[in-house]
Formats: structure tokens, sequence, C-alpha cells
């Protein structure tokens, strides 16, 4: 049996085995809830602002669209109502200078979202007339708030460059009280000759209209009857006329005199309101700008036909003589003062060079040396004369 082979006193430093001890479960512990944090929540509120900026701009790419639409839908019913009428004074509608006649499918040219231009050409006294568009900025939403705080109006401008043998000596100009101050200080034909504004009262013409005139017999001559009737028509509707054969543009900055002088054009600028409103349909306003259309045409041929007396002719060309040579006067003058400050800073980098000499005596006998150029240039040059 096994047991016999078994020696009790074989294993004598075994240790005995110890009873285990159940240990006991620890105690469950109760769930705290944490509170989060509120900007770790999961809420709308965490994102307002980017609500905002997406209906923003969900709202500005909406109103751009519309207002792009709305703009070009004006500018094609203008052009079409009065596209017969244009048609009839000249031979050629929508030409640009720049496309063979054969390539203009479409008249009009979109300058910008607002701005639309076309050219009319083929017309006795008359090089052409430009007819640009000038639309309220509905395609940009902070032109829709301005507008809605500040009201204005879609305007036609109209630019007729007349023929330099079909416009006598003269400038002319009747606006309202807004535009006229804005033309009296910008435009450089009206600066230059006629600064004065007086009101257009003594001619009985409705509103705060001003007149700024080179000769007093023009504005007589050009405010006559048909004219004054339609400033009593559309007494709104009228915002420029002007005339002059010295049109140059804007007036040029200070730092920016040309060193030629201008050549003016001779030209006719009419600008006219499109008056829209609350008891005026867009149809209705445009129809309205059809006898002001009429009304370019009659006073380009009545330019054409008038002739200034000889005693304003004599004005007129005393004032043209007069602005040409103040001008090359005072561009005379701006050249002196530039060589004046070239020789000056010449003069400075000399001094300064001297300066620099490391060796006494040799910068001594360099300031002899200038001093003595310098009083030689600022004597007088005489002349020798040869005897034989």
């Amino acid at each position: 049996p096994r047991e016999d082979h078994e020696d009790p006193d074989e294993f004598y430093n075994e240790p005995k085995a110890r009873p285990e001890k159940a240990t006991p479960n620890p105690p469950k512990q109760p769930i705290k809830i944490v509170n989060i944090p509120a900007h770790l929540r999961t809420n709308w509120e965490n994102y307002y602002m980017e609500i905002f900026m997406i209906i923003g701009i969900i709202v500005y790419f909406l109103n751009f669209f519309t207002g792009k639409t709305k703009n070009q839908k004006i500018a094609n019913q203008w052009f079409n109502s009065h596209r017969g009428m244009l048609e009839s004074q000249f031979s050629l509608v929508g030409d640009d200078g720049n496309k063979n006649m054969e390539d203009i499918q479409e008249p009009l040219t979109k300058e910008s979202e607002n701005i639309f231009t076309f050219w009319c050409s083929g017309r006795i006294c008359c090089e052409g007339m430009l007819v640009e568009l000038k639309l309220l900025k509905r395609q940009d939403l902070v032109g829709v708030i301005s507008t809605a705080m500040k009201p204005a109006h879609d305007q036609v401008h109209v630019r007729v460059d007349m023929s330099p043998e079909d416009m006598d000596s003269f400038i002319f100009c009747i606006a309202n009280k807004k535009s006229s101050l804005r033309l009296a200080k910008e435009m450089n034909d009206l600066a230059t000759y006629c600064p004065e504004r007086r009101p257009a009262d003594k001619f009985d013409i409705p509103g705060s209209y001003f007149i700024m005139s080179e000769v007093a017999e023009v504005a007589s001559a050009m405010l006559d009857a048909k004219m004054i009737s339609m400033f009593r028509k559309y007494p709104d509707a009228i915002d420029t006329i002007h005339f002059s054969d010295q049109f140059t543009g804007p007036k040029p900055g200070e730092d920016q005199q040309p060193l030629e002088l201008p050549q003016g054009k001779q030209v006719l600028i009419f600008v006219f309101n499109i008056m829209t409103g609350k008891d005026k349909t867009l149809e209705e306003a445009i129809e309205d700008t059809k006898p002001l259309m009429q009304l370019v045409f009659y006073c380009l041929d009545k330019v054409k036909r008038y002739k200034l007396s000889r005693e304003a002719k004599t004005k007129a060309d005393k004032n043209r003589t007069r602005v040409t040579e103040n001008h090359w006067r005072s561009i005379h003058a701006v050249k002196a003062e530039k060589a004046a400050e070239e020789r000056e800073k010449k003069r400075r980098e000399i001094k300064e060079r001297i300066r620099e000499i490391e060796d006494p005596e040799k910068q001594r006998k360099m300031e002899e040396r200038e001093n003595r150029r310098e009083k030689k240039k600022s004597q007088p040059k005489m002349k020798q004369l040869k005897v034989n």
C-alpha cells in the first residue's frame, strides 16, 4: 500500500496550512450626480452667436440675389420703354465703339449690379450720347438699410458729347440745392468759371433750384418757356442740367495738379430721378421720364442754334485766357519750388560730406571752395559785348 512508503518525518519543516478567512464585500457607495458646468452643457443657447451669423449670411445672400434681379428688371424695363424714342433720334443704339455691329446682342452694358450703361451714336451736331442708369444698391444689405434711413431715388444720367463747332463758349448749370452745393465744390469747370450760386426764383421755377452761369444772358436764353414748364410739371424729377464747353470732370486735388492744361470738352449733362413711391408705380415713373428724354433732344438742338452776343463772347474768351495764364503761372511756381527744394537738398548733402572729412585743413579748403561757388552763383550774370 501507498501509506507504507510515506515517512511522516520527511517534511518536518513544512508549514501548516491556515484556514482562509472569508473577506467581506465592500459596502456599495451611493451614486453621486455631479453638476456639469453651464458652458459644457449641450444647449442651443450656447450657439446663439453662430445662429445669428448663419441667419445674417442667409439674409444677406437672399437680399443680394433679389436686389440684383430687381435692378436688372428695372434697367431692362426702362430701356425697352425708351428704345423706340432713342432709335428715332440715333442711327445706332447700344454701340460702345469696341464691338462689331454683328456682335451687339444686348445693348445694355452691366457695369455693376446697380449701374447699367449704353451708348447712342449717329446724330447730327453731336458725337454721341451716353446713358447711365444708376439704380439703388438693392443688392447690398447695408445700402438697403441706408436707403430706408435716408430715402433716395434711382437716377438716369445722360451725357451728350457735342461737336466742337456746334456749341459756343459758355457754361450753365441749374440743379437742386443739394446737388448744386456738391457740383460747385467738385466740378472743375463750375468751380473755375462760375462758382457763385444764385436762386432760380426770378425765373418762376418751383422748388429750391440754384443757377450757376458764367454769363447772365445764357441763363435767360436757356430757361425759356418750354424748359420752365418742364420744371413746373416735374419739380422733383429734374435733378441737374449742366452745359459746358470746358468740361474736364471733377476738380483735381492739391497734389494732383496736371502739368498740361486739360482740354475741355463740349458736353450737355442731365440727371433725372425715377420718382417711384406710394402713389406712383414703377411703370408710371418710367413713363414720366419719356418727356424728360425729349427735353434732352430739345436742349441739344437749342444749344446748337444758340450764339453768344459780342460782349458775352468777349467776356468768355477773356475768362478762358485768364484761366490758361493762371494755370501756367501756377505750374511755373510749382516747378520753381521743386527746383529750390532740389538745390537745398544738394547743398545739405555737400555740407554733410564736408563735415565727414577728418583732416581740418582739407575741410577748411572744401568749405572755402563751396562758399566761393555759391557766391558766384548768387551774383547777377553780365553779358559781354564785343566791339569791333
